[in-house]
């Protein structure tokens, strides 16, 4: 329900919440973005979708991917809490979600969002295990304070997500960047800061796994459209939108790349049209130079200030201004229009219906592990499974391994489609980081239709050609379970809904000297498939 307190009284309050960004100086961020040209958001090959969003645009950030966990895969967040942390109630939102002068209640607010789940308000909460989820909070955050953040890595937890939660600078209100003009610790305009780290990198590293370094300055085209033709009822300024939105497409995404989307979301007074605000958001996030190089197209919303006191200062709805009590899940007519972006950029025009996961466990009696030379030369099984685990990397004996899994893909549904795809693994023993010989190794997944020979493991396995090549990728596993990315969408189609489908880790480089893991000698690999 709407706050009922007098009309006064709610407007101090609304001042109060609004100014999560405070005033002062805005100077320029880094190098420009392209300067925009108009155009409109038409499809591309999209595998998965993320958000990211500092504080106003970092609750809007995890309202999408919780509200929409069927098509969003993963959320990074700077300085903002929980879902559905103000309850609709704007002394809330002032005092629990910014403050800590109330108690959030995130039992409560974990149970709403089962509760909104099983009545289809959001979509199914196991969407949410092993997503991938960053989250960032300053010492120096006295606006969105560092327990309010904290109670978000938690909330995040509690669904099975994997989080990362970087609270260890003196960051003030801000989003963290090497190209902010700000120092760390302040909190002022543009409320972008330079804390000395690299955060896009470790935010795009959760989310993502392996990322390549970023280009010098952005190359690709950063596209000026229209919100309205997104917005519930058509019009963006009702629903405190601006016209335009923007988004930044590499060339690689042009020519017809399999990238991934990035939606990132400003904060209060950080929007395009915020009185001469302009494009400081879009050049200081460090988003498009890393676009450039990981094939990442950056779709950037707009907010709108109001003329009146809902929303002055052009935050995203994360308390329930202007009437929307659906702000935060199915129906809330920003998640809608940001939605409607997404999904033209995918070519899809609806969302996912009767939606589902199947968890799939290895085939024991067809997993194994090979082994050979660098060159394949030599090749062996394994013989150390039922002591050890799979081997993966180079061991003590100088042979390179890999290993081979199999899944009854059949148990997939009929008649449903695949929506995302991933492996769970969990570390067995080791020794070295095989990730980091030679640097930057990536630990890759190759899916073969059916199975690479027979389907019990041979020696053959080791070098025989896969249906698609490195379809997904785990991130450094340095104890406990690792989750890659998703599979790609060639990958998914090459699942083999009527029998078995074969999936083969390995290392894409050698490693220079005896570096290696164990997986899963306890447990079997899974894949995680998800469905409509």
């Amino acid at each position: 329900m709407r706050p009922s307190r007098p009309r006064r009284l709610a407007a101090l309050l609304l001042s109060a919440v609004t100014a999560l960004l405070l005033a002062g100086p805005a100077p320029s961020a880094g190098a420009a973005a392209p300067a925009p040209v108009p155009g409109a958001l038409t499809p591309y090959a999209i595998g998965s979708v993320f958000t990211a969003g500092v504080s106003a645009g970092g609750f809007m950030a995890t309202q999408l991917h919780v509200a929409y966990s069927g098509e969003i895969s993963g959320s990074a967040v700077f300085a903002s809490g929980p879902y559905g942390c103000a309850r609709n109630t704007l002394s809330t939102a002032l005092n629990a979600c910014m403050n800590t002068t109330q108690d959030l209640q995130l039992a409560a607010l974990e149970q709403t969002t089962r509760d909104w789940s099983a009545q289809g308000l959001v979509d199914p909460v196991a969407n949410l295990s092993g997503d991938p989820v960053y989250v960032f909070s300053g010492t120096g955050d006295t606006t969105v304070k560092q327990p309010v953040a904290t109670a978000l890595a938690d909330f995040y937890g509690r669904f099975g997500a994997r989080v990362r939660y970087n609270r260890a600078t003196s960051a003030g209100h801000a989003w963290i960047s090497p190209l902010g003009p700000n120092s760390c610790a302040v909190t002022q305009s543009p409320w972008i800061n330079d804390c000395g780290t690299d955060a896009e990198r470790e935010l795009l590293g959760q989310l993502l796994g392996t990322v390549a370094a970023p280009a010098a300055a952005p190359a690709g085209t950063l596209i000026r459209f229209d919100q309205n033709a997104y917005a519930p009822g058509g019009s963006a300024a009702a629903l405190s939108m601006g016209d335009d939105g923007f988004a930044y497409v590499p060339k690689s995404c042009a020519d017809g790349a399999v990238c991934t989307l990035m939606v990132a979301l400003h904060g209060c007074k950080q929007a395009y049209g915020y009185q001469g605000f302009g494009s400081r958001f879009l050049d200081g996030a460090y988003l498009n130079e890393y676009a450039d190089t990981n094939d990442m197209i950056v779709l950037y919303p707009q907010a709108a200030a109001t003329g009146s006191l809902e929303n002055p200062n052009a935050c995203w709805n994360w308390w329930g201004y202007l009437g929307d009590s659906a702000y935060a899940r199915h129906g809330g007519k920003q998640i809608e229009a940001v939605m409607g972006m997404v999904r033209a950029l995918r070519g899809t025009t609806t969302p996912p219906s009767g939606g589902g996961s199947v968890t799939l466990p290895s085939v024991d009696a067809q997993d194994g592990y090979v082994k050979a030379v660098a060159d394949g030369t030599g090749a062996a099984v394994g013989t150390l499974e039922d002591s050890l685990g799979f081997a993966l990397g180079r061991g003590t004996d100088g042979k390179v391994n890999r290993t081979l899994l199999s899944f009854d893909t059949s148990a997939v549904p009929a008649g449903k489609e695949i929506t995302r795809a991933y492996l769970t693994v969990a570390r067995s023993s080791g020794s070295g980081d095989p990730w980091a010989s030679p640097a930057g190794n990536r630990l890759l997944a190759d899916v073969r239709t059916g199975c690479f020979g027979g389907c019990a493991v041979e020696a053959a396995d080791w070098a025989a050609p896969a249906t698609v090549a490195g379809a997904a990728e785990f991130g450094a596993i340095s104890s406990g379970s690792g989750v890659s990315t998703d599979l790609s969408p060639a990958a998914l189609a090459a699942l083999d809904r009527s029998g078995t489908t074969q999936v083969r880790l390995g290392f894409a480089a050698v490693q220079a000297a005896t570096a290696y893991l164990f997986v899963n000698q306890a447990a079997p690999v899974t894949l995680t498939v998800e469905y409509r």
